[in-house]
């Protein structure tokens, strides 16, 4: 059988009461759910969300993450306000609290698949989003590694002052950007003055990047390059040769990637995560 889909004024629905906070996620507000499952009283969803957050510790998610109390004022007629306790749920705990509401009132069951189909689907992004994550850290600490070594042979090369090593690495940029060095690259990604910008490349900026890197210490050490202009001129024909292989390939070019997250809170969350799983 098919899987059965809400109806799009269902999912209009719980899609109109979505909140988004100023961290830019998206939130419920338990009491306006309340309402759309036409709950006379809000007190009535109660017994629903305390079994919605006991089913949310035992599958293994922190309560915190997707149950948040907070107070907002609301009207009551003739301009007073009253403050009432809300829940700021996530998708996951409104498809908790969904499946621990009343299967009498009409909306429930729709709502059990709507959300059900929504939290699978966000389930399957934030894998998706984790995976690129950890190519990222890969990618970035073999970059690290790869830079070193190719500094080494450059100045086995004659690139041997900080001025010409810039020069250098400006070189290879300007092959594989199609003439951007860094400083427009920087300038293309609206970067700070003091981010670096394999910093914000996605896993497959980074492995250009990498591959540009690897091949230029190996053509500077198999040729036995003793002149910096001859390595600036290396370095910058590896740059040209990788774009064009992408070209060909029918790839995007690396000026045209998205701007990834910094890498410093991708390791921050990685951090957290395995601390999280190690508990």
């Amino acid at each position: 059988m098919s899987e059965a889909l809400p109806s799009r004024a269902t999912t209009n629905t719980f899609e109109r009461i979505k909140r988004i906070n100023q961290s830019g996620a998206e939130f419920w507000s338990a009491r306006e759910l309340a309402r759309v499952l036409e709950y006379r009283e809000f007190r009535n969803l109660s017994a629903a969300i305390a079994k919605a957050r006991e089913a949310c510790t035992q599958s293994g998610h922190a309560v915190s993450d997707h149950f948040v109390l907070f107070n907002e004022m609301v009207g009551i007629g003739s301009g007073a306000q009253r403050e009432l306790e809300d829940w700021a749920l996530s998708r996951y705990a409104c498809y908790l609290v969904i499946q621990n509401a009343d299967p009498g009132k009409p909306l429930v069951a729709l709502g059990q698949t709507y959300f059900a189909i929504q939290t699978r689907r966000q389930e399957l992004a934030d894998a998706e989003a984790l995976q690129e994550n950890q190519k990222r850290l890969l990618l970035r600490a073999e970059m690290k590694t790869r830079n070193k070594k190719l500094a080494g042979v450059a100045k086995q090369s004659g690139v041997v002052q900080p001025v010409d090593y810039a020069i250098f690495m400006d070189h290879g940029y300007r092959g594989l950007y199609g003439g951007l060095g860094m400083r427009d690259i920087h300038e293309r990604k609206r970067l700070k003055r003091k981010e670096h910008i394999l910093d914000h490349m996605g896993s497959l900026e980074l492995a250009a990047n990498l591959f540009r890197t690897t091949q230029a210490e190996d053509k500077l050490r198999r040729e036995n390059v003793r002149s910096k202009d001859a390595a600036n001129r290396i370095h910058s024909e590896v740059g040209r040769k990788v774009r064009r292989t992408i070209h060909e390939l029918g790839g995007t070019m690396p000026g045209n990637l998205p701007v990834a997250e910094s890498i410093r809170k991708v390791e921050s969350r990685e951090k957290k995560r395995l601390k999280a799983e190690a508990k």
